[in-house]
């Protein structure tokens, strides 16, 4: 077995490897950029080796970079992660001259499946059911219109060394096939140094289900069941589950022989996966191969119990397989949430800077119920514009999905970002969809479910009025605090009596308490631990049982404590958590958010708001005129001139953020009449690129 390895990435899943690196006793080698100076892996690795500025084809991408760290550090073998090199044929060619063990595939198997066009014509080879496409490589945009038109519309356009969403556009017609080739063909030469394109038929109402296979060089290869990845973003994965909740087991096995054909007819050996669209009658096609480590393995991981980066060191190291087929089953059912640096309500822009707060859920891993989270981050840590927006991974596991999915909204609830946008709210919002919660989706859940974007949640009346009551109980906690001060404390009883006016998702409730300053020490115990608050609403009484005290940012509203018999006497439970909010003191109440609602909650006294009702609203700048930057990024081109009129939905400019293209158009008919950015500019969120007459 390897002594040293060293992982040539970065962010989560270079700290993935490390802890299984750890694990099995063998020492570890980080490799960083400037950007990553104090990044997590860094740290946690037991050495690490410097390899340039923060751009990855100046850094991580750099194959000489990579190999001078190796023969700096004595690394036996090198785990590519994914993304970056993991799938670049020379990478492995060099290790293999440098006598360095590649802990992933053989190139040839690489270069077989990590071409798409070579790929899809090596399953045809070994009877593996594909897409209609064309398989050759395309020139210009006209021949790329001119083959799209042949197939038919809709076509999917992506880079042939593409992956992770990266170099991938759907074109309904001529204009956006010629505008998806150019895209498509600069973020492939950006993102792999690779600028080929192939164009095939996209297969509508479909699901994104893929095999996940491992295979040794000693002729095993097994598959270790599906996984379901049909919620997507612009072709980025969002949510992930295994199993799926549409395969019965007759095509699942039919996909498992496929996947494992079309591993031993490149002789694969390493974990790999084997991804396929299928239709609504569960009819597969061949979409590519990934000749590497997924992102969302962990769900995989955890319904089989194996370790599949284990594996991966093992089959590198040249050891068989220990598992059989008949090895692999299903416990259980796992979900995997991927936390983004975007911000959902602003069309999942991406979103830098520095994570004030970063507090994710505990992990646990018990008999009924597991909660993992994969992330490269931590608190105080920074969001760079240079690389992929991902935070976390997380993921939790249960007997069933429906159990599964509970633990992921608990979990959300919890898991605490600030400083940047991040998608927690929607990711809440689809764990409480209808179409998530019954299986029923297909990769255009979120175009199909959120067509303007997403703009939050709208609550059911009853878990407002919970929210009131929280509000009204944390405030009461408030006073009581207050009025221990000394001095605050008066005698007559009349002056303890307080009415909370509170105003939430537009609904009033007025609730009246008696304030104790002395119940307040209840509040300093565990913030976890609840405590009831007594109210009244509209003279009748009302006890929440509250967890939580000033400064906490987790709020949670309980059942009533149960109280049962003990061995000696009576004993008291704590009653079930039943609301779950982040919360933020603000000068009128709270800021508080749940399950993809961000609510801003007023506790005034009632005469207070009834005055407050009456002040006119802030009216927002106008910025109508005006072509904002929707995020951090570099201006890659311009395509209009001062004085030029505009059509409404004309490509005005590109921007470039987190090796992504965003073209950006007009929403209207106009004419430019001032142009404040050039191509090769670096701007912030909602800085003025050009202004209109």
């Amino acid at each position: 077995m390897f002594k040293k390895i060293l992982i040539a990435n970065r962010g989560e899943i270079a700290c993935r490897v490390i802890k299984t690196a750890q694990k099995m006793g063998i020492a570890t080698v980080a490799v960083y950029s400037d950007a990553d100076a104090n990044a997590l892996h860094v740290k946690m690795a037991d050495e690490a080796v410097h390899i340039g500025p923060p751009p990855a084809n100046q850094s991580y991408i750099v194959i000489d970079k990579i190999m001078d760290a190796i023969r700096q550090t004595g690394a036996e073998a090198v785990h590519p992660g994914y993304g970056f090199l993991s799938e670049n044929p020379k990478f492995a060619e060099a290790l293999e001259k440098e006598g360095v063990a590649f802990i992933g595939p053989p190139k040839g198997a690489i270069e077989a499946m990590g071409d798409k066009i070579t790929s899809k014509k090596i399953a045809q080879d070994a009877d593996v059911s594909t897409v209609p496409g064309y398989m050759g490589l395309i020139e210009d945009a006209d021949e790329a219109v001119k083959i799209s038109t042949e197939i038919g519309y809709p076509v999917m356009i992506k880079a042939s060394a593409g992956g992770g969403g990266k170099g991938m556009r759907i074109a309904w017609n001529d204009e956006e096939a010629r505008e998806g080739f150019q895209s498509s063909k600069n973020e492939a030469a950006a993102s792999f140094g690779d600028d080929r394109i192939f164009i095939e038929k996209f297969v509508t109402q479909p699901r994104h289900i893929e095999i996940q296979v491992l295979a040794d060089s000693h002729g095993n290869c097994i598959y270790l069941n599906e996984r379901e990845c049909s919620i997507q973003r612009r072709n980025q994965k969002v949510v992930e589950e295994a199993p799926s909740p549409f395969l019965d087991e007759e095509t699942r096995q039919a996909m498992g022989k496929e996947a494992c054909d079309l591993a031993k007819a490149v002789g694969y050996a390493s974990a790999g996966t084997v991804e396929f669209i299928v239709d609504g009658d569960k009819n597969f096609y061949f979409l590519e191969m990934n000749t590497r480590l997924q992102v969302e393995h962990p769900v995989t991981e955890l319904i089989t119990g194996v370790d599949l980066v284990e594996q991966m060191i093992r089959v590198a190291a040249g050891e068989k397989l220990s598992i059989g087929q008949s090895d692999v089953g299903i416990n259980g059912w796992a979900i995997e949430n991927r936390l983004y640096a975007e911000d959902p309500y602003r069309g999942f822009l991406p979103s830098i800077g520095r994570l004030t707060r970063y507090r994710p859920p505990a992990e646990v891993a018990e008999e009924a119920r597991a909660v993992r989270n994969d992330t490269g981050v931590y608190e105080g840590g920074e969001i760079s514009m240079f690389y992929d927006p991902m935070i976390a991974k997380l993921c939790t596991w249960a007997p069933t999905r429906d159990a599964a999915i509970e633990e992921m909204r608990v979990a959300l609830d919890t898991f605490e970002v600030e400083g940047i946008g991040h998608n927690i709210p929607f990711l809440a919002a689809v764990m409480d969809h209808p179409k998530f919660i019954s299986g029923d989706m297909t990769t255009a859940f979120i175009a199909e479910e959120y067509p303007d974007g997403f703009e939050g949640v709208e609550l059911p009346e009853e878990t407002i009025a919970e929210i009131a009551q929280a509000a009204a109980a944390m405030q009461y906690v408030v006073d009581c605090r207050d009025l221990k001060i000394t001095g605050q404390m008066r005698e007559r009883r009349k002056d303890l009596h307080r009415s909370y006016a509170v105003n939430v998702g537009g609904a009033s409730y007025v609730f009246d308490a008696v304030i104790e300053p002395n119940e307040y020490n209840y509040f300093l115990d565990d913030p976890k631990v609840a405590h009831p608050v007594e109210l009244w609403s509209d003279g009748d009484p009302l006890e929440v049982n509250l967890a939580w005290r000033p400064g906490a940012s987790i709020a949670c509203l309980h059942e009533p404590n149960e109280i049962v018999p003990g061995e000696s006497g009576a004993a008291e439970w704590q009653g079930a958590v039943k609301l779950t909010l982040k919360v933020d003191r603000q000068p009128r109440g709270f800021r508080i958010r749940h399950r993809g609602a961000d609510l801003e909650v007023t506790v005034q006294s009632p005469r207070a708001a009834e005055l407050y009702a009456r002040m006119p609203e802030k009216t927002p700048p106008d910025t109508s005129k005006m072509l904002l930057c929707p995020m951090p990024g570099l201006i890659v081109k311009v395509d209009v001139e001062e004085g030029q009129e505009v059509q409404e939905g004309q490509a005005l400019c590109t921007v470039e953020a987190m090796k992504m293209e965003n073209i950006l158009r007009a929403e209207k008919k106009g004419v430019i009449a001032k142009i404040n950015a050039k191509a090769g500019d670096s701007l912030q969120v909602d800085e003025v690129i050009m202004e209109f007459e």
